[in-house]
């Protein structure tokens, strides 16, 4: 009985560990540092989007030549955006918006520098119609949007680029470039049998 309980002790310390190694290294490549500018600051109502979606994604994150994974279940439909995250298994982040609150929850170590406000404003920069988002950009920023190419500007600078393989946009594979906080985050979207 003893030697269970060890092994369950130790399986769960493990687990914590890699969650906490995990998070910090996934999410820290969409942290905000304090020395950048702030972000857009995107808020759109999940009506938005114009459609409901139930997806489950994968994501890689690359930052400073680390590449680290995280699963996710996405659903919007027109009264709330719901997010679930895990790694390895376990829930990390919870993200719930109905169009003017967002709540969420996170597992204890899962890395308090990452913003839920930023996560929000990527998914909603990559999956949401470019028509919708510049309507809620501040002055001088805008987006362009060509083909299967989309790009966030402050001024005339690119502060996001983000490329797409197929339509609708979150039927494929994404990749987001922010230029500005130097991630690279990779999105490969599982059918959802519609």
């Amino acid at each position: 009985m003893r030697a269970v309980e060890a092994k369950r002790r130790l399986w769960s310390a493990r687990i914590s560990r890699a969650l906490f190694v995990l998070g910090i290294s996934i999410f820290d490549g969409c942290a905000m540092p304090t020395h950048q500018p702030e972000r857009v600051g995107l808020k759109l109502s999940p009506a938005t989007l114009g459609e409901s979606i139930s997806l489950q994604q994968h994501l890689t994150v690359d930052r400073n030549g680390t590449s680290d994974e995280l699963d996710i279940a996405l659903e919007v439909d027109r009264q709330r955006l719901h997010l679930v995250g895990l790694v390895l298994g376990q829930r990390v982040l919870t993200l719930s918006y109905d169009g003017q609150i967002l709540n969420s929850w996170r597992h204890p170590l899962f890395p308090a520098a990452v913003r839920s406000e930023d996560i929000l404003e990527d998914l909603q920069l990559v999956l949401w119609p470019a028509d919708a988002v510049r309507e809620a950009l501040p002055g001088g920023w805008r987006i362009e949007e060509s083909s299967r190419r989309r790009t966030l500007l402050a001024g005339e600078m690119p502060v996001t680029v983000i490329n797409y393989t197929s339509e609708p946009r979150w039927s494929g594979d994404i990749e987001l470039m922010n230029l500005r906080y130097h991630y690279r985050l990779i999105i490969q979207s599982a059918s959802n049998g519609s």
